[in-house]
């Protein structure tokens, strides 16, 4: 298996960049079950203008994420661009009868996410100052956590359907596992983690514009629930940078999954259910 990720900057430290963007570009391998073994790195760099030690520092962190998975990097490319961008392209290894995919989640079973949610909104913070230092470690520090711990976990369990949480937020990619399944997702809000920070900036405003983007894809097939805050629909669509996987597991091994994931310093929550096909793919309750 084979994919390829790179973005420009979402933290201000290169080297936490590098990291980010490694973990970041691994994740889909995580996703479907694999084991990442090689990388290539993608690097987009000012020629005349930039400062050199931020492109090795960069690259410094990358790669140290890269041996932390226990991936070898083999090569990569560097061109000439006003604005930095950074990413790998990556290989892993599977079983063709391991694959793990978003079509294949089963009414009963239990929906588990495990990364908190609001990369989106407090990355959009940092960038104009009003994310505050603690907040904007956290979410740092999670954008940096491989998916490898929890990958390994749930390749042990009944689970019938994974999907990593990026782009298109929690629902969008939620949808994309309803609709690849024939299955109506519903989930329960007051379970879902986010940073606590993510809350207030969405009440001001911080927000991505694939959060709009996101909800005009899925808005005629998603029902939230009156009762569930703006601020917090807004984070459910959040776009997330290097976030967790959601998980579709037999409801019989949920307890024993989320104790090892524990166990496994993965802070997994259980976020909602999968149900028969209805006129709606996603309630939000």
């Amino acid at each position: 298996m084979q994919t390829v990720d790179f973005f420009t900057p979402v933290v201000d430290d290169p080297y936490m960049f590098g990291s980010i963007a490694a973990a970041n570009s691994l994740s889909d391998v995580y996703a479907m079950g694999g084991t990442p073994i090689t990388a290539m790195g993608i690097a987009c760099f000012p020629e005349e203008c930039g400062d050199l030690d931020v492109l090795v520092r960069m690259m410094s962190g990358g790669a140290e994420k890269l041996r932390e998975a226990g991936v070898a990097l083999i090569g990569g490319h560097t061109v000439s661009d006003p604005e930095i961008k950074f990413g790998y392209a990556v290989t892993g290894l599977i079983h063709p009868d391991r694959i793990m995919t978003n079509s294949g989640a089963r009414p009963g079973d239990a929906l588990v996410l495990t990364k908190p949610l609001g990369i989106g909104i407090l990355t959009s913070g940092i960038k104009f100052g009003k994310t505050s230092p603690a907040a904007a470690a956290l979410v740092t520090e999670i954008m940096a956590t491989l998916n490898r711990p929890a990958a390994e976990v749930m390749s042990r369990y009944a689970c019938s359907a994974v999907t990593d949480v990026t782009g298109n937020g929690l629902l969008g990619h939620a949808f994309e596992m309803a609709q690849a399944s024939s299955v109506t997702l519903r989930f329960f809000s007051k379970q879902i983690p986010y940073v606590p920070e993510a809350f207030s900036l969405a009440e001001a405003g911080m927000l991505p514009r694939t959060i709009e983007t996101t909800w005009e894809m899925i808005g005629a097939v998603t029902e939230v629930s009156p009762q569930v805050p703006r601020a917090l629909k807004n984070i459910l669509l959040d776009p997330q940078t290097s976030g967790g996987l959601l998980i579709a597991v037999n409801p019989d091994a949920l307890e024993l999954l989320i104790d090892e994931m524990s166990r496994r310093n993965v802070s997994a929550a259980h976020v909602g259910s999968v149900e028969k096909a209805q006129n709606l793919r996603i309630v939000v309750e």
